[in-house]
């Protein structure tokens, strides 16, 4: 049997999920192994020093970040040309990985950090999605009418933080940015790198990901 990259991933995660969308959209096969991030086996453990998902192990490499595996991916193929886009688009993702994640996480575990606002930190998050929402006015995607890798790599933290409060994201005045995230929840590359996979052990027969 060919040997592939092995993908240690999580299927909630959205560093994983990103990735997963890459290696969809450039149709790079993987064998997958879907893990329980409270019951981390030690094949993983010795793929990844950070212990943290998605880790993917290449012949004589292993990349355990999300971003970096995306342009590994694309720069196999790129057909959908998810790569072409304005430099702007990589300050976005700079943005979505730095100031909106934190507000994120400090919205989503609020109980976690008892000397912080929660009100504050979710305003700071909302404030990098009305620039998302003002962005996407008269486009389907970030950067016109078809996506970028900006669009794979922010969706799945934009979904993230909807899911925190789904009645009260759905009130506020960013109907494009509502749109944006319906039309890729709503998506089949959605729906793909979303299946639901038994967790991995020693074993188990191979799960294929990719075209």
């Amino acid at each position: 049997m060919a040997q592939y990259p092995i993908l240690w991933t999580f299927r909630r995660c959205p560093y994983a999920i990103r990735a997963r969308l890459a290696l969809v959209s450039a149709g790079v096969k993987v064998e997958l192994r879907e893990i329980l991030l409270r019951e981390k086996p030690q094949p993983f453990l010795d793929t990844s020093t950070s212990g943290t998902v998605p880790a993917l192990r290449l012949d004589h490499q292993v990349l355990d970040e999300s971003l970096d595996i995306m342009i590994w991916a694309l720069e196999q193929s790129d057909p959908q040309q998810l790569l072409d886009m304005p430099k702007e688009g990589r300050d976005l993702i700079v943005t979505n990985d730095g100031p909106f994640k934190t507000a994120l996480d400090h919205t989503k575990y609020i109980s976690r950090y008892p000397e912080l606002d929660e009100m504050v930190e979710r305003g700071k998050a909302a404030a990098f999605l009305f620039d998302l929402d003002e962005r996407l006015k008269g486009r389907l995607w970030l950067f016109g009418d078809r996506p970028t890798i900006a669009d794979q790599a922010i969706l799945p933290f934009v979904r993230q933080f909807a899911n925190t409060n789904r009645n009260w994201f759905n009130t506020q005045a960013w109907p494009d940015l509502i749109a944006w995230l319906d039309r890729f929840t709503g998506s089949d590359t959605f729906a793909r790198v979303m299946i639901k996979y038994v967790p991995w052990s020693e074993g188990d027969e191979r799960l294929w990901f990719g075209r």
